[in-house]
């Protein structure tokens, strides 16, 4: 099989109800009589996209540290958004511009569990640096559960034009920063909004946090002096979401 794979039900569901071009499918011989791999398989036959149906075994050789469910698809190359892209999806919905800029996350389970926050919360775009930084593949795919059809990604030479950018478009920048003055529920979220999160362990970049308008921090009370960077994603999202529909 290619190395462009997507596993799993519920993640492959949502490619083939995205319509997300699929080389092929791969099915289980003992699960395809199974309600949920019927329903795949009809969404699969409607789009005219091939399926073979295999062993067990032979899908666990080729993803042997992966929970597959019994279902792989095999996809063209994840194709990565431009910034003009993302640029009229908040247009396009009558909303105030909310996206993600990831600066350095490297572990693409993070990255995965951030595009699922991502798109529960209506995030309209993630931005990625193309350097030090963790790319679309299969693992992102799962952890993701379907969010990767959903949320636009970007993928940037240069992180700090790009901001440069963002702000010439009305789009105010909110960097994430441990022991910043300003506790995130101080910030006002209700205008264009661009939120930084660095990656693990690191932070934001020094050049980067410069070019932020404005930084926020989440107040820690225990011992540890940082959270992950999903789990903090979703903090400052779900106040984004609060301010915009209080």
């Amino acid at each position: 099989m290619s190395n462009n794979k997507i596993f799993g039900i519920n993640p492959v569901t949502e490619a083939l109800k995205a319509r997300r071009p699929l080389q092929r499918l791969f099915i289980a011989e003992q699960r395809k009589s199974e309600r949920d791999i019927q329903a795949i398989l009809r969404l699969a036959r409607e789009q005219d996209i091939e399926i073979r149906f295999v062993s067990r075994d032979f899908l666990t050789h080729d993803l042997p540290n992966a929970v597959h469910q019994g279902v792989v698809a095999v996809t063209s190359p994840t194709s990565y958004k431009s910034l003009d892209d993302i640029m009229r999806i908040p247009q396009e919905r009558n909303e105030p511009a909310l996206f993600l800029l990831l600066d350095g996350v490297e572990d693409p389970r993070n990255l995965g569990a951030v595009l699922r926050t991502a798109e529960a919360s209506g995030v309209h775009g993630i931005i990625i640096p193309e350097r030090r930084a963790a790319s679309l593949n299969e693992t992102v795919a799962k952890t993701a559960a379907g969010a990767l059809e959903y949320v636009p990604v970007v993928r940037v030479t240069n992180f700090v034009n790009t901001i440069e950018e963002l702000k010439k478009n009305g789009i105010w920048i909110a960097g994430a920063e441990a022991g910043a003055g300003m506790s995130y529920w101080n910030a006002d979220f209700s205008s264009p909004t661009a939120l930084v999160l660095g990656g693990e362990g690191k932070g934001i970049r020094r050049l980067v946090k410069d070019h932020c308008d404005y930084l926020i921090s989440l107040p820690l009370r225990g011992n540890i002096n940082s959270l992950n960077v999903s789990v903090a994603a979703g903090v400052l999202l779900y106040e984004v979401l609060r301010q915009r529909t209080s």
